[in-house]
């Protein structure tokens, strides 16, 4: 016979490899599927409430090792028990009726009473078709490459739950993978995982969801990015936190602007880290629009958009002369962006900001960055001076 093989990719998926064999001599053909990647770092399980005779054709992908099921049959096609296909759901169901079917005739010679409960069984699964009442379809797959077909993608699919978990040390072992015999560790969960809480939200106080990423950056140190998105008003807001202690000493980072591709450097800009360009006569405080986690381009876009949307400076209150010198800046901002020259400087006296070097980890020209002792007025705005980590102990217990 003839095996042919195509390489195809499922939208809103992966590729597959999908293998037809077809013998001229029987009439016999056969179709698999194997996946075209590797296996996926997590599990897949989908559940899907089947619920109309266009559920019935939604495509599925059910590899080698994944389990199907049908909870209200308390049915199960085991791992292993069929090679990997590309089908819909009526076609596991068929295909698991024609594996019923198969040995009914000599099951009928030998035992009567377990041939009629098979059939009897194979009557209930060919009702499901006609989808007279809803049923549940469980696609589980350890290795993560199975798929059920979401037709209103990439809006999400009401019907159809999608849960990812962690594989045990038996599904690894029956997939050939090593397994670790270290218990996992939390603080590494905690890296890979999106923490999200339940917050309101700053515009119109709406309920609205927090997600929290906790992201190490290469050859500084690990932040936090918070991120809010409000369904309701549309508002979206992110904010940077340093996941570390206040560094001993404080960081002036200084980049020579001199062609366009630094634009796309990225910039960390903790809350406490003022923002100076001495070309412009500019000079942006410390706390001004917060911690941020951006590019060069996308600080200076905030910074034309904090200038833009005072109503004190091109607003309804500002005065002809402020406005007409605010323009002139905003264009001057303009050509900072590849066109002119200029020094960009970050000063941040708790050491939490960090400025691309895109020569890492050799010395980049253009960029110097500067460690300094912090002067009494900067630790009092950090509040360092009233801050005590040692001896206050003893000194609570004698002053009762």
């Amino acid at each position: 016979g003839v095996t042919r093989l195509l390489l195809t990719r499922i939208p809103f998926f992966k590729e597959i490899i999908v293998s037809s064999f077809s013998c001229d001599s029987c009439s016999w053909s056969n179709t698999e599927i194997q996946s075209a990647g590797r296996i996926q770092e997590q599990g897949v399980r989908y559940t899907l409430a089947v619920a109309s005779r266009q559920d019935m054709n939604r495509e599925v992908v059910k590899t080698d090792c994944a389990s199907a099921r049908i909870p209200e049959l308390d049915f199960e096609i085991p791992a292993f028990s069929q090679k990997g296909v590309l089908t819909t759901i009526e076609g596991i169901i068929d295909r698991a009726v024609a594996g019923l079917e198969q040995d009914q005739p000599a099951r009928r010679a030998t035992d009567k009473e377990v041939a009629r409960k098979i059939d009897e069984f194979i009557g209930k699964l060919r009702q499901l078709k006609e989808v007279n009442s809803p049923f549940t379809f469980i696609l589980d797959d350890p290795s993560g490459n199975s798929f059920v077909e979401n037709p209103h993608a990439p809006q999400r699919d009401e019907a159809l739950v999608v849960t990812h978990y962690r594989r045990s040390p038996q599904q690894s072992a029956m997939l050939g993978l090593e397994v670790d015999a270290k218990p996992p560790d939390a603080a590494e969960d905690l890296r890979d995982e999106v923490l999200q809480f339940n917050t309101n939200c700053p515009e119109c106080n709406a309920p609205a969801s927090t997600n929290m990423k906790l992201v190490q950056i290469p050859h500084f140190k690990e932040v936090i990015i918070m991120a809010t998105n409000c369904d309701s008003c549309g508002h979206r807001t992110n904010e940077v936190k340093s996941g570390g202690a206040i560094e001993p000493q404080g960081t002036r980072i200084t980049l020579r602007i001199t062609d366009p591709s630094d634009m796309t450097r990225d910039i960390l800009k903790s809350e406490t880290c003022s923002v100076e360009i001495p070309e412009l006569e500019f000079e942006l405080g410390m706390g001004a629009l917060g911690g941020k986690f951006t590019t060069l381009e996308g600080l200076l876009k905030d910074i034309r958009d904090l200038v833009e949307k005072n109503p004190f400076t091109l607003g309804d209150s500002s005065t002809p002369s402020r406005t007409g010198k605010l323009q002139e800046f905003i264009g001057k901002l303009q050509d900072v962006k590849g066109k002119s020259e200029a020094h960009f400087i970050m000063d941040d006296p708790a050491g939490n900001s960090y400025l691309q070097n895109v020569y890492a980890p050799e010395e980049d020209p253009e960029l110097r960055v500067q460690r300094y002792e912090r002067t009494f007025e900067q630790n009092e705005e950090l509040g360092l001076n009233d801050m005590r980590t040692e001896g206050y102990e003893t000194e609570a217990a004698s002053g009762r």
